[in-house]
């Protein structure tokens, strides 16, 4: 599975560019105030609801997984190339809905394509090669601000002039991945096919209803805290590099729990690591927002790992487990619209609203409180799934 490996590795280590330093953009370089930088984060989500569901149905009818994942990742490429000359907050509005129509596809067709080339290796197969993907974004964190030093010196105010780079840089990593075509897994369950109207089933499995609505809840309470972070540091004086470590120390947990995700998934199943990726989540950002001790924020990006093992991954993993094979690729696109999509437009669009009306700390509190709450009821939401049964009595 090394093509998928290097898939990950790449495509990840371009995320690890743009996401952690999009915002500093936005908010520094760009001069946007903070609702406007949430509102630009949201529109990710937003054109989201509409593409996903159309690349997972093309995806699905087609059974050509691989293709389509290579076409949506080098357009997302073009697109995010093209940021680089956006001026102003309308600007980056349509460039970002223009990437997002291709790029928030990406993920939920790489985790169908992924599943299927791996049905039946195991529950440890998954983690061995999605990490690659955490091991490249790791790496980008740590690089890309000395590298940016070495282009240009931080201003005395902090800003830092050629944050511009993050743009072709992200793009130059997605084309590479994209470029991985040739090789990607095609046959046996990763070019299974849909027929026409089959995606109604989707609608009427209440396991995939109470996921999704589960998952919104741990995205709005959830991922505006992690999206605008890098504000929530800047307001308490760090700087781009501050910024960067605090991805390192969220990255360091995160690579051997995803490698031990398949030991997780057995002994919790797929809706308990989903439930314990939410509680993470909110004892993080809570913890967050009752310090002002940056030592204590340090440590509590240790729990980031959970979270993405837990939230990013059980809540795929359960849906994998309730869906039709031949409709993986339009579930998971449908889990991402509805969680990451509406719950991320409300959770940006609110976070970066309660930043500049009530200061960084109240969003990560709130967010802390839902969190915590939420985790805890995950038992209450979510059924067993056919396999947690056969464990639990095998």
């Amino acid at each position: 599975m090394f093509p998928l490996s290097a898939f990950y590795f790449l495509y990840f280590t371009g995320l690890g560019v743009f996401f952690p330093y999009f915002t500093v953009y936005l908010r520094e370089n760009a001069g946007l105030n903070g609702a406007e930088v949430g509102l630009v984060m949201a529109v990710t989500p937003l054109v989201g609801i509409v593409a996903q569901p159309f690349w997972g149905q093309v995806a699905d009818r087609s059974g050509a997984r691989a293709t389509v994942l290579s076409l949506v990742t080098l357009a997302g490429a073009a697109a995010c190339a093209a940021l680089a000359l956006a001026d102003g907050f309308s600007a980056f509005v349509l460039g970002t809905a223009l990437m997002a129509s291709v790029a928030t596809a990406v993920i939920p067709i790489s985790l169908s394509l992924t599943f299927g080339a791996l049905h039946g290796r195991g529950p440890h197969a998954f983690g061995r090669v999605r990490v690659w993907g955490s091991i490249g974004y790791l790496l980008a964190v740590a690089l890309y601000p000395p590298m940016l030093h070495r282009l240009a010196p931080a201003a005395a105010d902090g800003v830092e002039p050629a944050l511009r780079s993050l743009f072709p840089l992200t793009a130059a990593f997605m084309v590479a991945a994209a470029l991985l075509w040739p090789w990607l897994p095609r046959g046996g369950a990763t070019a299974l096919r849909a027929p026409r109207g089959e995606w109604r089933v989707l609608l009427r499995s209440t396991p995939l209803r109470r996921l999704i609505l589960y998952s919104f809840g741990g995205y709005l309470f959830l991922q505006g805290p992690t999206g605008l972070f890098p504000l929530f540091i800047r307001a308490r004086g760090g700087n781009l590099v501050t910024v960067g470590r605090m991805w390192v120390a969220m990255l360091l947990l995160e690579i051997p729990l995803i490698l031990l995700a398949g030991a997780g998934l057995r002994r919790l199943g797929a809706r308990g690591l989903l439930g314990l990726g939410v509680l993470a989540g909110g004892v993080r950002w809570l913890g967050c927002g009752l310090s002002d001790d940056m030592a204590v924020i340090y440590v509590l990006q240790l729990l980031h790992g959970v979270v993405v093992t837990g939230l990013l991954l059980g809540g795929p993993m359960y849906a994998e487990q309730v869906v039709p094979q031949s409709l993986r690729s339009t579930a998971q696109s449908l889990l991402s619209v509805i969680a990451v999509g509406l719950g991320g437009i409300l959770s940006n669009t609110l976070t970066g609203w309660m930043i500049d009306a009530y200061g960084a700390n109240l969003p990560f509190i709130l967010g802390g409180i839902g969190g915590i709450l939420l985790g805890c009821a995950v038992p209450l939401v979510l059924p067993k799934t056919t396999t947690e049964n056969t464990e639990n009595h095998g």
